[in-house]
């Protein structure tokens, strides 16, 4: 398949996740259901983590099993290892790093607020990220691992077009187009029901949205345009520890934000929501074989 029907595979597959966006814009949705929504979200992100690591194992699984079948040295499976350690390592405490760094951006300039200065003088002192809202922070935080996962997903319909297996490439791109869909949903879940320090709603622009969708989705076209061009598999390893280390901290905040809800029930039945749609629309990849 040419490079430029495989970079629109990539595309469409990567758009998709503009689907999801709009529920971000929920004025001021019920308590009930913006802790089901949040919910939700931890269970879309909870099969990421699994699909995620699940594959980024599997070149270790192997190189492991052939240390019997071919009597091959452990070194391979040891080089896999130490990527897969470390880019799960590296997406986790980079993560970690971040929050802290933004708690000190925020809190320094609190200092100065207390009888000093109105709320609105406080926040308009503000500036970059240190602006934004918690909600806003974690959707980001949220978009940055989709985006790595999709890097890796973008990888895998490149390197099938350019090996000539297009229908394969074609239901990956259904597959992981409806994937991003609910990932899509996963990004702006926070956002639902924001509101600023005076407690009124806040509802984030279509300028923030479509950003937290490049962000999110654009990765899957980049991905597809290098796998077209050679193929890596501890490159794939990489990008999906990477993933997997900052879903993984985003899914503990998203967490902790239910449990302030103190509604295990709605914490229960929006997890299972979202594993369902997860599993649902990677049942449309592996119907593609992949």
């Amino acid at each position: 398949m040419s490079l430029a029907r495989t970079l629109l595979l990539g595309a469409i597959a990567g758009v998709t996740i503009l689907l999801g966006l709009p529920v971000g814009r929920l004025k001021r949705p019920a308590p009930t259901l913006r802790a089901l929504l949040n919910a939700a979200a931890v269970g879309v992100l909870l099969f990421l983590v699994w699909d995620v690591l699940s594959a980024a194992w599997e070149p270790i699984d192997e190189a492991l099993t052939e240390v019997h079948t071919d009597h091959h040295g452990l070194g391979r499976a040891v080089g896999y290892g130490l990527l897969f350690t470390g880019g799960i390592t590296a997406g986790l405490l980079s993560l970690v790093a971040y929050e802290r760094w933004m708690g000190r951006a925020t809190g320094g300039q609190r200092r100065f607020g207390p009888g000093t200065m109105a709320a609105g003088e406080l926040t308009a002192r503000r500036v970059g990220l240190a602006a934004w809202s918690p909600a806003k922070r974690l959707a980001l935080l949220i978009a940055v691992g989709i985006g790595l996962h999709n890097f890796a997903e973008g990888l895998a319909i490149g390197q099938s077009a350019a090996s000539g297996e297009v229908a394969l490439a074609t239901l990956l791109v259904i597959g992981f187009g409806l994937h991003n869909a609910t990932e899509g949903f996963g990004i702006v879940a926070p956002l639902a029901g924001d509101t600023d320090i005076d407690g009124a709603p806040v509802r984030p622009g279509w300028g923030f949205l479509l950003a937290m969708g490049l962000i999110g989705g654009g990765p899957t076209f980049v991905g597809t345009a290098i796998g077209h061009s050679f193929t890596s598999e501890p490159l794939s390893v990489v990008f999906l520890t990477l993933a997997a280390g900052s879903i993984l901290y985003v899914v503990i905040q998203l967490i902790t934000v239910a449990a302030r809800n103190r509604r295990a029930d709605l914490l229960a039945y929006g997890l299972l929501i979202g594993l369902i749609a997860g599993f649902v629309t990677d049942g449309i990849v592996t119907a593609a074989g992949a």
